[in-house]
């Protein structure tokens, strides 16, 4: 009886197999694992490419921290010292290299030299401006100095006054973004070569500013040379239109402007004298025929030159 209640509770054979899985499906190899050693072909080739990736990666920091590339210069300029003081020797060196510098730039040395050069002249704005009034003014007194506006432009002409070239150098002590020239002294700065194009064509020779539109198209890198290339628009009465674009030496397009200048109604009224003065006046041309009036004595105009 109990011998047929065992067979009849007695389980499949896969069932057994489920529920008491047999010893071999866990058994492992009794023989031990031996590590074999690297081969030397083999660690002369990771000590290689070892080598080889940290010299690639030196090479590539040293190059990139003595050039970098455009975007990392603008996004993290090397640091800069603070402009020095206007009246040291070294200021005063570093100036008159500046100085050298502009006058022998090669786009001024080829205007100088172009077949129409005689139909241009040149001036410096600011040279002759009296110190009194020199020190309340914004470009020619307080941006003044080494690190910023270093030394007066350099302003090439055409006679009949419809256009011209600036030359101006902008220092470290001008930027808004570390490195970058501040776009509100590109502003100023346009605003003054634009409105010597404009005030030259105006009947009284005096012009105040009505619109000034900017539009910049790449960033302006401090511590260089830019051009500012003005050209007359229409002029109407009171009314001069000037278009301009500022350049690096390389011909680089940095900012374009458009402006307008109104001559105001009080303008006679005005002493223009001064207004030549920080402009630039143009040179006397010492060929111009002297027309005499009768009786007079031309030796004595000869010892007041």
């Amino acid at each position: 009886m109990s011998s047929v209640l065992i067979r009849r509770l007695r389980l499949p054979s896969h069932s057994r197999t489920f529920l008491y899985p047999t010893r071999h499906r866990y058994s492992t190899s009794s023989e031990p694992t031996v590590l074999k050693p690297p081969s030397p072909s083999h660690s002369r080739r990771n000590l290689l490419t070892l080598t080889l990736t940290a010299f690639v990666s030196l090479t590539a920091y040293t190059v990139g921290s003595i050039y970098p590339p455009p975007p990392l210069s603008l996004l993290f300029p090397s640091p800069a010292p603070a402009p020095p003081d206007p009246t040291s020797l070294e200021s005063l060196e570093y100036t008159a290299s500046l100085e050298k510098e502009l006058l022998s730039l090669p786009l001024l040395q080829s205007l100088r030299a172009a077949p129409d050069a005689k139909e241009w002249y040149e001036a410096r704005p600011y040279k002759n401006f009296p110190e009194e009034r020199r020190v309340n003014n914004l470009t020619a007194g307080a941006l003044r100095g080494p690190g910023k506006l270093a030394v007066p432009p350099v302003v090439w002409v055409r006679r009949d006054e419809s256009e011209s070239f600036v030359f101006i150098h902008v220092g470290r002590g001008l930027c808004g973004h570390d490195g970058i020239v501040h776009g509100g002294m590109l502003a100023t700065l346009l605003d003054e070569t634009m409105a010597r194009t404009a005030i030259n064509n105006l009947p009284e020779r005096i012009g105040v500013t009505a619109t000034l539109n900017l539009n910049y198209r790449a960033p302006t890198k401090a511590d260089q040379f830019i051009v500012i290339k003005t050209k007359l628009g229409e002029v109407k009465g009171r009314k001069a239109n000037v278009v301009a674009r500022v350049e690096d030496m390389k011909g680089t397009l940095l900012v374009e402007a458009a402006a307008m200048f109104v001559q105001p109604k009080y303008a006679k009224l005005l002493n223009t004298a001064t207004m030549r003065q920080v402009m630039g006046e143009p040179p006397k041309d010492d060929h111009e025929p002297v027309h005499l009036a009768d009786g007079q004595d031309m030796k004595a105009l000869r010892r007041e030159k």
